[in-house]
């Protein structure tokens, strides 16, 4: 970093860098002080207290940070579970609004879960302190440029359009024509072998299962497993670093858009299967790994009669709470970004019904479909 912060602007949201510096932008409606914290490659870390607030966008302006900076945020505000708030400071927590995340989370290396799990029934009420930074994936400032040439979205008529839903991995992993560094990745998808498949197959579009950013839960990888099929989403702006074969600070966005530009210089649109439903961290007794952290009463659907409990329509643990603007906001530039930036030609929506909820029941004038 090279001189001093400056206040910075409230939107856009995330990490936006402009060639000189970065913006910062956190929303959170509740939260009492908001610090944003830099990485350095040795892992140390340098906290910078956010003064500026515009409504509820906390926001500040860094010289001299560009892309491959990793960075997270330490929200302060009352834990009080029984009352809905669960701000933590001593959990580094994940940018919404990040567009590459780098690393997997270490549930070995601290305690991330944001109370003292004694394994007692009202364990989630004692805050736990201890730092987790070392055992959270970091956020990635990213550079946006990409030379698209004269690429686009397809649109191609429903009628002449035949979807086959796939994996990236899966469908790249074993294939024998598929070089071995590529398999399992987004450039192995956009590779000729593959692509040829496709086409031999008649399809005309690959719906692709989740490929936004996920986590592995503790209870799979406790077992040597992970979370394949991807429903386990926490970054909606992030695609998946797994499936990068050229590295995790920012390469696995270009590599994203290098694998939809060769799949429509095939004639083949990339429609992605999003969950905006739930996310990754669980229910009361679930990690709190961002959403949770940075405002868990605007974030997360919580039980009227009890806000210590989350509302749960998708047997997850939690449902995000859509009838916030501004979480309703966060679903609508997840997908504006990934149309406009990343040239994806539709979506999938994962247990949709669940958006259109007001309280219980589905709602077709609700928010989400103004």
């Amino acid at each position: 970093m090279s001189g001093d912060p400056r206040p910075g602007r409230p939107l856009p949201q995330g990490a936006t860098w402009d060639g000189e510096g970065t913006n910062f932008s956190l929303f959170s409606e509740n939260a009492e002080r908001v610090e944003l914290c830099l990485f350095a490659e040795d892992g140390s870390e340098r906290r910078c207290d956010i003064r500026d607030r515009g409504g509820h966008q906390w926001h500040i302006y860094l010289p001299g940070v560009g892309p491959g900076q990793r960075y997270g945020y330490r929200v302060h505000g009352p834990y009080r579970p029984e009352e809905g708030p669960r701000f933590n400071p001593a959990k580094l927590l994940i940018d919404p609004y990040a567009k590459a995340i780098d690393g997997a989370v270490d549930w070995g290396a601290a305690r991330t879960l944001p109370y003292v799990a004694d394994g007692s029934e009202d364990a989630d009420l004692r805050i736990d302190d201890s730092d987790d930074a070392a055992a959270i994936p970091k956020c990635v400032v990213v550079d946006p440029s990409f030379d698209w040439e004269d690429d686009r979205v397809l649109g191609r008529r429903w009628s002449a359009t035949v979807i086959y839903e796939t994996h990236v991995k899966g469908l790249t992993m074993q294939h024998p024509e598929v070089p071995d560094e590529l398999r399992g990745t987004y450039a192995g998808l956009a590779c000729e072998p593959a692509i040829n498949y496709l086409k031999d197959l008649g399809v005309t579009a690959v719906e692709l299962l989740p490929v936004h950013q996920i986590v592995d839960e503790s209870f799979l990888v406790d077992k040597g497993l992970s979370n394949y099929w991807g429903y386990s989403s926490i970054g909606y702006l992030a695609p998946h670093a797994a499936y990068s074969s050229s590295g995790t600070r920012g390469e696995q966005l270009y590599e994203f858009k290098a694998m939809v530009k060769a799949l429509h210089s095939a004639g083949l649109e990339v429609i992605m299967d999003v969950v905006y439903n739930h996310t990754a961290e669980g229910n009361h007794l679930g990690p709190m790994l961002s959403f949770k952290g940075i405002d868990n009463q605007s974030y997360y659907r919580l039980s009227p009669e009890d806000p210590r409990y989350y509302m749960d329509f998708t047997g997850t643990g939690n449902s995000l709470n859509p009838v916030n603007p501004n979480v309703l906001r966060l679903i609508m530039d997840s997908l504006r970004y990934f149309v406009l930036d990343c040239h994806i030609d539709g979506f999938r929506f994962d247990l949709a019904a669940t958006l259109a909820r007001e309280l219980y029941d589905v709602d077709r004038l609700s928010a989400f479909f103004d």
